[in-house]
């Protein structure tokens, strides 16, 4: 479910030390045949379009997330094509407006304002720094941080978590399930030279 980005005067929502720097009315969203029009508001953070006709059919991409964003021919002319990191989910997005040098100013701006966040990222996090850490502080933390770790010098097994790994299909054989009247369920078959008890041991007694 998508939600609103937008007020009832289609004005952005502002997230915090969010500002808007740019509104283009009249950008086509092409994630489908015909296309949806729509408008593309540019901010310090972010590039968010919504549709003229239901301002909830929306998108609202982090320049964080930005891993591409460049112009291209298609069957609709020239379009902006933008591609989001892999690292949530990988997308492709295109958008398209008249004139060509419209939509040229909008590729430029998008690649200036992403440019200007990489070199400062703003999270929307504010603090202030009430003093400046000095060596003494530091010094302090360290003693505070030794009284209060206790050391556990028992020694730790070489494989503590080797009983956990997946042996994967080694010659098409898989370890079958077995009755464990431990646990009164059925376990996958234990490793050569583990037992139950192992499982729940990290240190040598």
């Amino acid at each position: 479910m998508r939600g609103a980005l937008v007020n009832d005067e289609e004005k952005l929502r502002i997230l915090p030390d969010e500002q808007q720097c740019d509104r283009f009315d009249g950008v086509w969203n092409l994630g489908n045949d015909q296309g949806t029009l729509g408008t593309m508001i540019l901010t310090n953070i972010r590039i968010v379009w919504f549709a003229a006709t239901n301002t909830m059919y929306n998108v609202s991409i982090p320049y964080l997330q930005v891993q591409d964003c460049r112009i291209r021919h298609s069957r609709f002319g020239l379009v902006l094509v933008i591609e989001t990191s892999a690292v949530n989910k990988e997308y492709v997005l295109g958008f398209r407006t008249d004139p060509e040098e419209r939509l040229k100013s909008i590729h430029q701006t998008i690649c200036a304002l992403q440019k200007a966040y990489v070199v400062k990222p703003i999270f929307g996090v504010q603090y202030i720094r009430e003093k400046p850490i000095t060596s003494q502080d530091t010094t302090d933390v360290m003693k505070l941080m030794d009284e209060d770790v206790e050391l556990d010098n028992r020694p730790l097994r070489s494989d503590p978590y080797a009983a956990y790994f997946s042996d994967g299909i080694v010659s098409g054989q898989i370890r079958p399930p077995v009755y464990s009247e431990e646990l009164g369920v059925a376990i996958e078959e234990l490793k050569p030279g583990f037992t139950l008890t192992d499982l729940w041991k990290i240190h040598v007694d």
